[in-house]
């Protein structure tokens, strides 16, 4: 009757079991049963060791990071310390070198000017000396110019002697 229905095409149930494969869906899920546990379990164990391991390596990682991100900003902090330092350093040094370069200035201003006032004081004594020269050189044209007429002979001989002794002495 199985396979009257069968044959037309309708709806039947083969309750035959070396005809539906009953007994090998048996032994394969009973092997599966059997042996899958163990094999998929030592898949699973692999993979759950290999989970936890990677796991573990970035927790190390993220510690090492952290450590190294740590040891980075004291490092930084060091460097913007040492920074600061340089800069106040700098400009400590930069004010001592403009005060000493004013001293300089001022110094050398000052040698300049005694330089000059020693320069003015010379070309005032220069001129001095040489219009005193004029002077005498103008009186003595002068007095020679007027002498002569009131001198005899006998005192301009006595007085060109008297310039000679005064020339010999000085």
């Amino acid at each position: 009757m199985t396979s009257l229905l069968a044959s037309h095409g309708g709806f039947g149930l083969n309750l035959n079991p070396f005809e539906t494969n009953i007994i090998n869906l048996a032994i394969v899920i009973a092997a599966l049963w059997k042996f899958l546990p163990g094999f998929l379990g030592g898949i699973l164990e692999r993979r759950r060791a290999a989970i936890l391991a990677d796991l573990q390596d970035s927790e190390q990682r993220l510690a090492q990071a952290t450590t190294a991100l740590a040891q980075a900003q004291q490092d930084l902090a060091a460097a913007r310390q040492k920074a600061e330092q340089i800069r106040a350093d700098g400009k400590a040094r930069a004010d001592a070198i403009r005060a000493e370069s004013e001293l300089r200035t001022i110094e050398e201003m000052a040698r300049l000017k005694q330089g000059a006032m020693a320069d003015l004081s010379a070309e005032a004594a220069r001129v001095t000396e040489a219009l005193r020269r004029e002077a005498a050189r103008q009186a003595v044209e002068k007095a020679l110019v007027t002498l002569p007429g009131k001198l005899d002979p006998a005192s301009q001989a006595r007085l060109i002697d008297h310039s000679i002794n005064n020339l010999g002495n000085a």
